[in-house]
């Protein structure tokens, strides 16, 4: 199991992981379509009937979003971008692209392609619908998993962050600025603006009685807003830092001991949260690893004075690293990909430095008071 979710497989090199709100999604989805909708779009079947086919539908839907994903994968990988890994959860998936597409036609492609697929799923289960007309569960599974793509394909067109209509009209006024961070900002605007709608509305359909759906379209609309709020934040972060890299924000004195040093050594030398959250290890004056405060905290107290901190360092060919001169956006990108929260600096010399996003944080406020 990985801190992503559950893995379930790998397609094209990606890894399709399963979210814990997955589950959650699914349960309820299956409960209302076996509960609501197809006792009244299909009445007359068995209790077992109605479960049974609410289930497979629920699944087979985000079997949808899954090709949905993919297609964005597959074209991301087509223009030599990286797709670690693929997620289901709550409200649907999303692609973990290492980087963002280097010009407004690759995020115009890579973005569109997604609707398209949806569409092209409906219209597969719309033309195979009379092939199962004398099955009723069969054809009204089908018949949902057509209407629902549909929908799925018209909801992502919406021009505004995170959507793929949010990333094709990104694609579009960056073409036309050739600036990035203008275009970005603009959908960032525009996927809050539908998500207020969305909040709104979600609301008034709620205090007019109709309770669920209005609920619904309510946290969609919060979870577009939020996530286009994020994006617009993560967009002012990337601004402020353009033009600086690692080596203007690390930390030069961090904590270096021998591999034979205790935990509890160590945490009398000062790797406490107050003070310093990692140390590096050595091993004949050479980096072995490093020790974090987490690392400790697994570590029975009893057994600190014991404990050698090469005993629980992580060795340094499994550590994610940088370099002092790379980007610091870049560095701290890469520290979301990776879940860590420092990244040992080196260079020709060794270690040099470590930076985490204490670093960034703190950096970050003094650009900011510069810029006020």
């Amino acid at each position: 199991m990985s801190r992503h979710g559950i893995p379930i497989g790998r397609i094209y090199g990606i890894s399709i992981d399963l979210d814990f709100s997955w589950f959650l999604i699914v349960g309820l989805l299956a409960w209302m379509l076996a509960d609501s909708y197809f006792p009244t779009e299909f009445p007359g079947w068995t209790p077992s009937q109605y479960w049974l086919i609410g289930v497979v539908t629920a699944v087979m839907l985000f079997v949808s979003v899954l090709i949905h994903e993919l297609a964005h994968s597959v074209v991301a990988q087509h223009y030599g971008i990286p797709v670690p890994r693929i997620t289901l959860f709550l409200f649907g998936g999303v692609s973990q692209i290492a980087s963002e597409p280097p010009a407004p036609g690759e995020e115009f492609w890579i973005a569109f392609v997604g609707p398209v697929t949806s569409i092209a799923l409906a219209a597969f289960f719309w033309e195979i619908e009379p092939l199962f007309a004398n099955g009723q569960p069969v054809y009204a599974l089908v018949t949902y998993l057509a209407l629902i793509n549909l929908i799925l394909a018209l909801f992502n067109l919406i021009p505004g962050f995170p959507l793929d209509g949010g990333r094709v009209f990104r694609a579009i006024v960056w073409r036309a600025t050739r600036n990035y961070h203008r275009a970005t900002v603009a959908a960032g605007v525009s996927g809050r603006f539908f998500g207020f709608v969305m909040i709104f509305y979600g609301v008034w359909r709620a205090l007019t009685g109709d309770i669920g759906d209005g609920i619904w379209i309510a946290l969609i609309g919060w979870f577009l807003e939020s996530a286009a709020g994020s994006q617009l934040q993560q967009e002012t972060v990337k601004t402020l830092l353009d033009g600086h890299r690692v080596i203007d924000a690390m930390e030069r004195n961090f904590v270096q001991v021998p591999g034979y040093v205790s935990v509890q050594d160590l945490v009398d030398q000062g790797l406490t949260p107050a003070k310093s959250r990692f140390a590096i290890v050595t091993a004949s004056g050479a980096p072995a690893g490093m020790v974090t405060f987490s690392g400790i905290r697994e570590v029975p107290r009893q057994d600190w004075p014991s404990t050698p901190a090469s005993q629980i360092m992580i060795p340094f060919q499994e550590l994610a690293t940088t370099q002092p001169d790379t980007v610091l956006w870049s560095a701290l990108e890469k520290m979301g990909r990776d879940g860590v929260n420092q990244l040992p600096v080196l260079d020709a010399n060794g270690v040099v430095g470590v930076l985490s996003r204490e670093d960034i944080v703190h950096y970050l406020s003094g650009l900011r008071a510069i810029a006020a």
